[in-house]
């Protein structure tokens, strides 16, 4: 397989996964951490830095975040964020690399 090809394969996962957390509001984040690893601001992390990496000074941390949860950050947290519960909080902690 050539890189672009490559490249396009890769683009497009990425495009459904954005849109599948876009779709699934009812995860949470801290859910996505405990049994993944990573959240959707892991993911706007990662957007933001390949951005930083091609020198694309426009994708700010607020523009990347917009990109994955598909609308302000703060208005997502408004609407789907639920206080995390002591079960979800211990797994976090016993799951934290030191």
């Amino acid at each position: 397989m050539d890189d672009r090809t490559r490249t396009e394969l890769e683009a497009a996962a990425f495009r459904k996964l954005v849109a599948h957390f876009q779709d699934r509001t009812d995860v949470q984040n801290i859910d996505l951490m405990n049994l993944a690893g990573f959240c959707r601001n892991c993911l706007s992390k990662w957007y933001k830095a390949a951005a930083d990496d091609k020198g694309i000074a426009e994708v700010t941390d607020d523009a990347a975040r917009e990109a994955v949860y598909g609308m302000p950050y703060g208005d997502w947290k408004k609407k789907f964020q639920k206080e995390a519960t002591p079960e979800q909080l211990a797994k976090m902690a016993a799951t934290q690399k030191p």
